[in-house]
């Protein structure tokens, strides 16, 4: 079965449109990846400053190969880049053991 992964990024209020920008300004840059399944940037509603970025995996051999690969090059860089947007970062990992999708009509 797949891996997902759970980034919580902690996002003070006023970086949260810089973070949603700089995340679809990089749209459609891990669709291309090996193992990749799913992507999305859930946005909170009430009572938290942390966003999550939920991440589907064909197993964990895929992500550490993205992560080793095409994430790390794309978060170096020189001193010009720009600040994170968010002041701090855990990432959750689980196994997916059940799924269901819609049946088909």
């Amino acid at each position: 079965m797949s891996v997902v992964k759970i980034n919580v990024l902690t996002v003070p209020a006023e970086q949260r449109e810089v973070l949603e920008q700089r995340f679809a300004s990089r749209a459609h840059a891990v669709e291309n990846s090996d193992g990749f399944e799913w992507f999305e940037l859930l946005r909170p509603v009430e009572g938290t400053d942390q966003y999550l970025v939920y991440t589907r995996w064909r197993d964990e051999e895929s992500f550490q190969a993205w992560m080793e690969g095409p994430m790390k090059s794309a978060h170096q860089g020189g001193g010009d880049r720009p600040k994170p947007a968010a002041s701090g970062s855990t990432l959750w990992s689980f196994e997916v053991v059940q799924q269901a999708s819609p049946k088909s009509s």
